[in-house]
């Protein structure tokens, strides 16, 4: 049994990342939680007071949000119709990644799947800020979904590696079952600079190859920046998904401190897997 946290504002971003996680584990047995945390309109000390203006104002809210799931869990559950799917919904007053946080640790969440953009939905910003920090703080795995993605099976993986990191079969637990569930090719891509892989690196490296198979396939790839080489692979081969590892030696720190992608030229129009080390 998988289970699965996907938040929700009701968007159109937040909902294609909810009917790409339905698709994605079709054949699997999963129990979907659907999350929607809210927050009043007017949410200060007046309202923790209890003002008289503003008793009442929660409870409005509160009962939209559960209306809203529910309505969706049952449109969910007649367009797809999988007997092997469980949905669960959660309203909460929070702060979105703060009950992503406590909902993974509280159910057991193996893996969290949403949307990519803010609430701006400026095309320029690679990851709203609750995407952001969901991804920084969460304890499990997160897939993000561009908006307005066409659901593709993810036949083929990019999976860029230093080889710096210790992977293993729990860590890698939801890549591989991607991976099995989809005989997906993992194609790891190691990008150098002319150095050598030293002891540890190489050590890891088997370790890899070890833990993804046969479905495994390495590319030394020379550049000088990661990014450029992930874009340059993209061009010459199809990906249908996107998977890092998030430690400090990788470039998803970038990601975090230079928000604008311009900056940094990088451009992801395919599923992107974060795994935590």
């Amino acid at each position: 049994m998988t289970r699965i946290l996907l938040p929700t504002d009701f968007s159109t971003n937040s909902l294609t990342a909810i009917h790409y996680a339905l698709k994605l584990y079709k054949d699997l047995k999963c129990t979907f939680y659907l999350l929607n945390s809210y927050m009043p309109p007017v949410y200060h000390t007046e309202y923790l007071m209890g003002s008289p203006a503003q008793i009442g104002l929660g409870d409005i809210v509160q009962q939209n949000s559960q209306d809203n799931l529910a309505n969706l869990k049952e449109k969910l559950e007649q367009e797809f119709k999988n007997p092997l799917h469980t949905f669960i919904t959660h309203s909460a007053l929070n702060v979105l990644s703060s009950e992503v946080t406590r909902t993974v640790e509280a159910e057991g969440i193996d893996i969290v799947v949403m949307g990519t953009q803010g609430a701006t939905g400026a095309t320029e910003i690679l990851l709203g800020t609750n995407t952001v920090h969901v991804i920084k703080n969460a304890k499990c795995p997160v897939l993000i979904i561009p908006s307005g993605f066409e659901y593709e099976a993810p036949e083929q993986i990019l999976f860029p590696n230093d080889f710096e990191v210790w992977l293993d079969e729990n860590i890698l637990a939801q890549l591989l079952k991607i991976t099995e569930s989809h005989v997906s090719q993992v194609n790891v891509m190691h990008v150098y600079t002319g150095d050598k892989l030293n002891t540890i690196q190489e050590k890891n490296k088997k370790q890899l190859t070890k833990v993804l198979s046969e479905s495994g396939f390495f590319h030394d790839v020379p550049s000088n920046e990661v990014i450029a080489a992930i874009n340059e692979f993209q061009i010459k081969q199809k990906i249908n998904l996107l998977v890092m590892v998030q430690n400090k030696h990788t470039f998803l720190e970038r990601l975090f401190i230079e928000p604008v992608i311009k900056k940094i030229g990088f451009h992801v129009t395919v599923p992107f897997l974060v795994i935590p080390q």
